[in-house]
Parts: structure tokens; sequence; C-alpha cells
């Protein structure tokens, strides 16, 4: 009796998983993180660009904290401001101490006061051309340089509340430079303006002659 031969499967082949593509695809879905989401393309360059700048950085050797603002920038800030509250505090200190201006000016005023009583004149005239005239003109000359160290020392303190806003505060020491040609300037118009209406001092009287 004839018996044909019959097909062995070889139990030692199995399907890889090249050769079945429906199993790929369901092993890649299971393998795929279910929380993930898709990141457009503009917001995939967005996020790389400072990345890479923060390794370009790294690899110069330089940190944002390491980065620190410009010297010559810092010694510029608040020059302007400060010169001019030290111009007003030595205008002060000028109206206090005289300036040579207000003694050319009492000067010419007594040799004025001389000319005119050259032809004879009483002794309160002599007085009030003579001395009283160059007094009254050093207070006036005293005082014009107070006035000025007063308006530019206010111009000083009050120069951040107008125009524009400066982006930093302005230094303690310029406030305060500028409040000490203030006080000097109104010290010197309550001197100037004592001296020049002889509250402090009044002119000499003559004496009547005897007889």
């Amino acid at each position: 009796m004839n018996t044909t031969p019959s097909k062995t499967t070889d139990l030692s082949k199995t399907a890889s998983p090249a050769d079945d593509p429906e199993k790929n695809s369901a092993d890649a879905a299971v393998t795929e993180d279910p929380t993930a989401t898709a990141v457009p393309a503009e917001d995939r360059d967005e996020v790389a660009v400072p990345a890479e700048a923060t390794d370009q950085a790294e690899d110069d050797g330089l940190e944002s904290d390491d980065l620190e603002p410009d010297p010559f920038t810092e010694a510029r800030h608040g020059v302007g401001a400060g010169a001019t509250a030290v111009v007003s505090a030595a205008l002060g200190i000028v109206a206090l101490t005289g300036a040579w201006s207000g003694r050319v000016a009492a000067e010419r005023e007594t040799l004025m006061g001389q000319i005119q009583t050259a032809g004879g004149s009483s002794a309160a005239q002599q007085i009030s051309e003579i001395y009283g005239d160059a007094w009254h003109t050093t207070a006036l000359v005293n005082g014009v340089f107070a006035v000025l160290a007063l308006l530019v020392g206010a111009f000083v303190l009050a120069r951040p509340a107008f125009g524009t806003p400066a982006t930093r505060p302005q230094p303690a020491w310029i406030r305060a430079v500028a409040l000490a040609g203030v006080a000097l300037g109104t010290l010197g118009v309550l001197i100037s303006a004592g001296m020049y209406f002889d509250l402090f001092l009044s002119l000499p009287v003559a004496g009547t002659p005897a007889g």
C-alpha cells in the first residue's frame, strides 16, 4: 500500500518581526508614550535657539551671571549733573567769601566817590560816596553769585522730575552737593541783602564839629 509522505512543519522556524508588518505596527503603538504630544515645527525652532546660544556661551566660558555692565557707561552716568552740582556749591562759596569782581567794583566806586567829593563836600556825603557805595556794590555782586548758586542747585535737584525719565536714579552724592549749593546760595542771599540794606552794620556817622 503506497502512502504519500506527509508535510512536516519545522517548529524551529518562527515568524520574525520583520516578516509580520501588522505585529510591528502594533508593537510600535504600544511602545509609544501616550502622554507625548506633538510639538509644532515653529515651537521646536524657538526652543532650539536658546539651547544653542546657551551651549555656545558655555563653550566660550561665559555665563549670564558673569556678564557685568560696561564700566565706561557707568562712569559717564550723571557726569553733567555732577559737574553742575559742583558749580552750584562753588558759586555758593564765592558768594560768602567774596569775588575779585566784587573788589574791583568796590574800588571803582571808591575812586568815583573821591572824584565827586574832591571839590568840597560834607563829611556825611564823603562817607556815603566813598565808603557806602563801595560797601553796597560788594554786597550786590556777592548777592548775584548767591542767586546763581541757588538757581543752579535747585535746577540739579529738580531735573529728574522733568524731561525724559532717566534709566537710573540720580546718585546720592550729586543730590548732596546740589543741596549744599542751595544752602550756601540761600545763606549768601540773606547776608548780601543785610549788607546792602545796612541791617548788620550801618554807615558811620560823622560827628558834629565843636564850636
